[in-house]
């Protein structure tokens, strides 16, 4: 079996980790003989892969037998590799020219399951995404109930091991209890988004890709079916019940490090989809600014003996700069990716920079008023101050600022 040089290993993407609508790519038009290179096809399905040398060729064999009776010509495999050792990727090109809806992806700048996934799916052109590890531990054959339940209407379809036909075919107790313990913080840290699935550490699942596009996944370790039900719009869930199965071939990948990182995951998701996590991290900027401010203020005041406001408007002003640089880069990062150049930084800036000068107006009056009329110390007055106005900027900026500049 030779490759097929016409058919070129797909180049990674790079930059955010963005879904969007399907893009055409002129070096489509070989992929598959039914699909002109203008069309989509229905399943994109994405096969993420490290060291799986000895299970790839059945894996694609499988899913194409499967999915050739079921999608004839209208889905699309991608086997995303991350530079195996052992040459999976290669085996897996030299697939190509038997099986014409195979595309192949070797990254060798980036690593990681979950950003494997969404690579694969930033260049698919799947309506509906989907993902399947490449060890044959989750069974092709499911994957034809997965399909037709987002027929049917679902906007996620997932595989569980947790519902009726589910289960696992030979776990250690211990596994099992770090299993179901992981759910259960899970259903205590984010609630909302645990509670939609029975198995929020499946990854095995299709989703449709209206329900994510446009959004910015951020996933932390192994899975990211928690990223996607938390940060997509997700109506119908189904679930579908499968066996996990023992490897035939190769090494397990699991560790105890997957579940510290399922951990993190749920905590820095949490603060993500939270305007209290929003606010922590706008508070941290904001002690950023407080050093920005108060260096400022007590440079012009002690040192060039400017006046006091004179001195506070200059302070806060060069805070305001400060802290509009972090959010966009931080706090408002989900939102800001997506509008990238200078021209839409420029905007934001001001934007910011008026509800901000409104917060200074604020600001002045309050360290005037304390100063002047209560003989306050002037340091003080500029605390509290920068608490009050913080309270203000936060919220105005989540309801007006960064929100109403989003691209729709």
């Amino acid at each position: 079996m030779s490759t097929d040089p016409s058919r070129p290993l797909l180049a990674p993407p790079s930059g955010s980790l963005t879904i969007s609508e399907p893009k055409v790519d002129s070096a489509l038009q070989l992929d598959a003989p039914e699909a002109s290179p203008s069309s989509s096809v229905y399943l994109s399905l994405v096969i993420p892969t490290f060291n799986e040398s000895e299970n790839i060729e059945a894996m694609i064999e499988l899913l194409s037998k499967l999915l050739d009776q079921a999608l004839p010509g209208n889905y699309e495999l991608i086997v995303v590799d991350d530079d195996s050792p052992d040459y999976t990727w290669k085996i897996a090109q030299e697939m190509v020219s038997q099986y014409p809806q195979l595309r192949v992806m070797r990254r060798q700048q980036e690593r990681g399951l979950s950003t494997a996934v969404i690579r694969g799916w930033q260049v698919a052109r799947g309506e509906v995404l989907g993902v399947i590890d490449g060890d044959l531990q989750h069974p092709p054959e499911v994957l034809l109930q997965l399909v037709a339940e987002t027929q049917q209407g679902a906007d996620l379809a997932t595989a569980s091991r947790h519902v009726e036909g589910g289960g696992v075919s030979s776990w250690s107790v211990v596994r099992r209890f770090l299993s179901r313990g992981a759910q259960l913080i899970g259903l205590i840290i984010l609630p909302g988004v645990i509670g939609r699935v029975s198995d929020p550490m499946s990854g095995y699942f299709l989703v449709r890709r209206s329900a994510i596009a446009g959004k910015t996944l951020s996933p932390v370790g192994y899975k990211i079916l928690i990223e996607v039900l938390g940060r997509g719009n997700i109506g119908r869930v189904a679930e579908v019940g499968y066996v996990f199965q023992e490897r035939q071939s190769g090494e397990s990948k699991v560790t105890w490090k997957q579940y510290v990182e399922y951990l993190r995951h749920l905590v820095r998701l949490r603060l993500a989809l939270s305007p209290f996590g929003r606010f922590i991290r706008f508070g941290f900027v904001g002690l950023t600014g407080l050093f920005v401010d108060m260096s400022v203020f007590y440079l012009l005041r002690e040192g060039l003996q400017l006046g006091l406001t004179r001195s506070n408007i200059i302070s806060v002003e060069l805070a305001i700069l400060n802290n509009f640089l972090w959010n966009d880069a931080w706090t408002f990062s989900d939102i800001s990716s997506r509008q990238q150049g200078w021209r839409q930084r420029a905007k934001r800036l001001l934007k910011f920079n008026v509800i901000c000068l409104m917060g200074l107006i604020l600001n002045t009056l309050i360290v005037n008023f304390l100063f002047n009329a209560l003989g306050m110390n002037q340091y003080v007055a500029k605390l509290i101050a920068i608490a009050v106005v913080l309270f203000w900027n936060f919220w105005i900026n989540l309801k007006l600022s960064w929100r109403v500049t989003e691209v729709k």
